[in-house]
């Protein structure tokens, strides 16, 4: 007598394939979480770096400024000049070494004279990492006192 097939035949076949299905799609949610994740470094790096550098020409012209406060003037940058400041120079220089993008996007350090007295000065620095969409920046606003 012959026996009958089962309806059972080739379940566990299924059953493996659709497990290795699962995990391979896990494995594939990993890698992308580790590239968003190298990313996010890298993104954190740059704004840890433009943090640096704006607070190093405002400390620059905060020390400068005791010497010779007719200095100050010459720290601004625009478009990427400065106004004469050898600091300034080089500040760019490093700005431009440091981050991504920084030539097309240039540096801005506007110094003005509030009413109060002093100099404000307003730093902008701009850089578009190599992934990125559209470029990022970061502003910092510090205010000069009168030696």
């Amino acid at each position: 007598m012959a026996q009958k097939p089962s309806s059972q035949q080739g379940v566990i076949l299924l059953e493996a394939l659709i497990g290795i299905l699962i995990f391979s799609l896990g494995v594939l949610a990993l890698v992308a979480m580790q590239a968003v994740s190298v990313s996010n470094v890298s993104n954190a790096r740059y704004r840890t770096e433009a943090a640096f550098l704006a607070n190093e020409i405002i400390s620059e012209i905060w020390v400068d400024r005791g010497a010779n406060y007719s200095n100050v003037a010459k720290y601004a940058v625009s478009g990427g000049t400065t106004g004469g400041a050898p600091g300034a120079d080089r500040w760019v220089q490093k700005v431009q070494t440091l981050l991504p993008g920084s030539d097309t996007y240039p540096p801005e350090v506007a110094i003005v004279t509030p009413a109060a007295g002093g100099r404000q000065v307003t730093v902008t620095l701009r850089w578009k990492a190599p992934e990125a969409v559209a470029p990022s920046n970061h502003v910092a606003v510090a205010f000069v006192s009168d030696p």
